[in-house]
């Protein structure tokens, strides 16, 4: 086994993969969705995600699989995939600076499911991950004016949307993390994206509804590849700890925001500037505590 220290700093490294993953991912949907709509988007991007996966499972073998661990594993592909055609509907008409927050809390909430059944964390790193839980929220907060096109209706409904979305993505990743340990990492991913394609790829094939346009393929690709490269990173992570992994993993919000900001033109409040730099201080005294 390695060093306790080695352990965590594992832990801390893998959610923060997975964060900067993630926020590619975020980005790519936001503006893919917005040109060819979120049935297209999703289905393209389960194609991808399983292409990437599937050598990688085929390399691995076929691990020694008992009935709870499937089952684990066939809960975490379900509730990722309804997470994630949630958040495609809901960065359709919102903003990633109102989306990515909400969203970001799935962390949170797998680290809370964690702890209910018998994850401990010492008392310091427990502040610390509260902190940096504050800071992704702050990082991306943003109001939207009820003039702004859409008006409120929309932020309503992009929001109620994102709940949603963290619900079953907090819910996935501590499934995820839960089998982590049993089965190969490709075989953590392979369910999310094999469902996928069944339950959302295969019927907009064949019901002729799939849109593709030259503009909209790049960000399809890159996105469905940083999906599975963020739940890779996440899934090495929270062999060494789910709590920390998932909660530096929503960090995906301030990243997002920040290029967002950068690249889509969305405006960074002084609120936001404030959760990153919030983020920032966390991270380092978590990677010390850790360490």
């Amino acid at each position: 086994a390695a060093p306790a220290g080695v352990t965590g700093v594992i832990a801390v490294l893998g959610g923060l993969g997975a964060a900067f993953a993630w926020a590619i991912a975020i980005l790519c949907t936001s503006r893919s969705t917005r040109m060819i709509g979120t049935a297209s988007v999703l289905a393209s991007v389960m194609l991808v995600g399983l292409a990437v996966t599937l050598p990688f499972v085929v390399a691995t073998g076929v691990p020694d699989l008992d009935a709870g661990t499937a089952a684990l594993l066939l809960g975490a592909g379900l509730t990722s995939v309804v997470g994630l055609t949630l958040i495609y509907t809901a960065l359709r008409t919102g903003k990633v600076g109102i989306v990515a927050p909400i969203v970001a809390t799935e962390g949170a909430i797998a680290a809370v499911i964690a702890v209910l059944t018998g994850e401990t964390i010492a008392a310091g790193t427990a502040v610390t991950l509260a902190l940096i839980v504050l800071g992704v929220v702050l990082s991306a907060a943003e109001r939207e004016p009820e003039d702004a096109v859409g008006g409120s209706g929309v932020v309503g409904r992009a929001a109620a949307l994102a709940i949603g979305a963290a619900v079953c993505f907090g819910t996935g990743i501590y499934l995820i993390g839960r089998v982590s340990d049993d089965v190969p990492v490709p075989w953590a991913i392979l369910p999310t994206r094999l469902l996928g394609v069944l339950a959302i790829s295969l019927p907009v094939l064949l019901t002729s509804r799939l849109r593709l346009t030259r503009r909209a393929v790049p960000y399809i690709v890159v996105g469905g590849i940083a999906e599975v490269a963020g739940l890779a990173s996440f899934t090495l992570g929270a062999r060494h700890g789910i709590a920390v992994s998932a909660v530096l993993a929503s960090q995906f919000a301030a990243v997002g925001a920040v290029a967002a900001y950068l690249f889509l033109g969305e405006r960074l409040t002084r609120v936001q500037v404030a959760g990153a730099a919030t983020i920032t201080v966390g991270v380092a005294l978590l990677s010390w505590l850790q360490a």
